[in-house]
């Protein structure tokens, strides 16, 4: 059975974050570049936090995900 495209990105191999926003955002930031791995590892981040908000959209009975769900 052939994955569709949410199936994948659910399972965690889809890049999350626009890298040249990010890239841009650091160097005036900080004046550093930033690594190309970085874009996995931050994804992987989002990832945990939507989860965690979903879970609490869930438990308060919502099917919407809102910003108060992230704090």
């Amino acid at each position: 059975m052939e994955n569709t495209n949410q199936e994948s990105e659910a399972q965690g191999g889809e890049v999350l974050v626009v890298a040249s926003k990010l890239k841009n955002y650091i160097r005036a930031k900080s004046g550093m570049n930033t690594s190309g791995a970085v874009m996995s590892a931050l994804s992987e981040k989002v990832r945990q936090l939507c989860d965690q908000a979903i879970d609490n959209a869930k438990r308060e009975g919502r099917k919407t995900v809102m910003d108060r769900d992230f704090g």
